[in-house]
């Protein structure tokens, strides 16, 4: 009978860490999602105007990026840049970086690929990029997603969607659909999931459906990104 009774204590001692395994689980996962607002907070500084200029530095087009790691490396929509001679950029807090390199930048996918010039402290010391982290994983239809870019020079905006297909087959090509607002100039910006990932750049908007818009899915991002 004692035997029993052990065993039986000993069950719902399993079963009571198991639940309380679980439940903090959860609570990990709700304290991991982010509203408008958090995002934000959280991804600013890796967001960035994007200015494309001619010779003579006369502007020819204009976008966002977004910095991928910490040494510069950076993302954009090819077609922001493909015009321009030289590059430069305005980050959040007024500092222009330039000049900055096209990695690669394939016209099919819209996707492009920058590294921005080490940043200097002042005191001869380089300083590290904030960045975004990059989501592994596929989006899926209905998640809530964030866009942000610089629909003006010293405008950034947010706007708040969801993805309303994670592979839609556009003109031959795999595209993220997200009802997120986007307007001219939040092109080569981040879709950001509500863990703060990054998920996909803002490529522009489709004309035969209203207020549904194009992402570049990270995948064709992966495949222009310099060997490690």
């Amino acid at each position: 009978m004692k035997r029993k009774i052990t065993a039986l204590c000993l069950g719902l001692f399993v079963l009571l860490l198991s639940g309380m395994s679980l439940l903090a689980k959860v609570n990990a996962d709700e304290a991991a999602t982010f509203n408008a607002e958090d995002i934000y907070e959280r991804t600013e500084s890796a967001v960035f105007y994007i200015r494309a200029l001619n010779g003579d530095g006369i502007l020819k087009a204009s976008g966002t990026g977004v910095i991928l790691s910490p040494e510069g490396i950076a993302a954009t929509a090819c077609h922001v840049i493909k015009e321009g001679e030289r590059l430069e950029g305005i980050m959040g807090d007024g500092r222009t970086v330039s000049p900055i390199e096209v990695l690669n930048c394939d016209e099919q996918t819209d996707a492009a690929i920058l590294k921005l010039p080490i940043p200097d402290s002042g005191l001869g010391e380089h300083v590290a990029y904030h960045s975004l982290q990059v989501r592994e994983t596929a989006v899926k239809h209905g998640e809530k997603v964030f866009a942000i870019g610089y629909p003006m020079k010293d405008s950034p905006i947010i706007s708040e969607g969801i993805i309303n297909s994670p592979n839609a087959q556009i003109n031959g090509r795999g595209r993220i659909l997200t009802s997120a607002q986007i307007v001219s100039g939040m092109s080569g910006g981040p879709i950001i999931d509500r863990y703060g990932r990054l998920s996909g750049i803002i490529s522009g908007s489709l004309k035969t459906m209203n207020n549904i818009h194009l992402v570049i899915p990270m995948d064709d991002l992966r495949n222009l990104l310099p060997s490690q």
